[in-house]
Formats: C-alpha cells, structure tokens, sequence
C-alpha cells in the first residue's frame, strides 16, 4: 500500500524517510485559517488540521494511506503560529525567552473517507533567558528560516543554543510523533513487525 504525507514539510518527510518508509508528499491546498478560527483548543485544533490536511489529499488517493500532520504551539495560555517576517520572529523569541512552551505535534491516517487513527503527543521547551545580542545574531543568521516552523526555530540547528531545558519526544518537537506513527503502521502491517 502506497503512502503518501500530506504535507510540504521537508522535516516530516525526511523522518519518515530516514525510518525506510517509501513515502510520497503531496501538499494539501487546505485554507488553515479557517479551523484555527474555530475557537478549539490547541490539541483539538492541531488533530482537526492533521486529519482535515490528509482527508483533502485522500480525495486525490482514496486507495493510499495518507498522513496528515500539524504542529501547534503554546506559551503562558497563548497560541502561536509559523512567523511571517523577522519583525514578528523577534517578537515571538523575544516573548518565549526565559519562559517554557508547550509544542503539540498531530498526527492522522486516512484511507479514502476514513480516519484509521489520530494520536497527538506533547512536549515542553524552557528557552534560556539569552540576551539580545544573542537573539540578533541568530535572527541574522537564520533569516528566513525562522518562518518554517511555528516558534522560529529549528532544534535540530542553531535553536537548539535557545533552549536550557527539553521535556519529550525528539521527533513530536520535530512535528511528527513518529514512535507513535510506526507503531500504527505495524498494526496494519504496512510495515514489519
């Protein structure tokens, strides 16, 4: 059976890659804006955006199992997204610093019209109190990477230096609780057991 992620994450898709999956990607055109203005809370609205993102795909596959995911993100009861220019990068680092966050990664499975399994898992990041001479250098250096995740940073680069403390699951801060993934797969015998 062929699978196929719904998504345009290089991220996802390298770690599904680097378990031996045999994986297509396949963005979904899906308006996001519109689910995370439902008023749900953040899990409930990372598993609404996974599952919607691989349904919207799997209309295009209905025989291929579909992997929808999303990752979500919050601090000190607020919601934060992927930051659209360095200004609002600033902004966002500049609030997380010195405080922890949660990161929420989703995941889904669909087959056609239906959902096989949904999981979510969560973790948390204590950001060090850096100074701003450190957050303009890294800002400077990253650039416009800092737009391609929802807290401006890439753990498995350069953010990794923002953090003191990491609670979880390597790949859930990654955006893709890829344990959880494998495991489903097995059961359905996509995959050795």
């Amino acid at each position: 059976m062929s699978l196929i992620l719904a998504s345009a994450s290089q991220s996802r898709a390298d770690l599904l890659r680097g378990a031996g999956l045999e994986i297509t990607t396949k963005a979904s055109d899906l308006d996001e804006e519109v689910i995370k203005g439902r008023g749900l809370s953040v899990v409930d609205t990372a598993l609404k955006l996974s599952t919607a993102k691989a349904f919207a795909v799997a209309t295009e596959y209905p025989d291929s199992l579909v992997i929808g995911a999303d990752q979500m993100m919050e601090c000190a009861g607020q919601r934060f997204d992927k930051p659209k220019n360095l200004d609002q990068a600033r902004d966002q680092l500049s609030f997380l610093r010195g405080k922890t966050h949660r990161l929420i990664s989703a995941v889904a499975i669909v087959r056609g019209q239906e959902c096989l399994w949904s999981h979510h898992q969560c973790t948390e990041l204590d950001m060090r109190a850096f100074s701003d001479a450190f957050l303009d250098r890294y800002i400077k250096e990253m650039g416009e990477d800092l737009f391609t995740t929802v807290g401006g940073y890439r753990l498995e680069s350069q953010g990794v230096q923002l953090f003191n403390r990491i609670e979880g699951d390597y790949f859930t801060i990654l955006g893709l609780p890829l344990l959880a993934v494998l495991d489903f797969l097995r059961t359905q015998d996509i995959i050795q057991r």
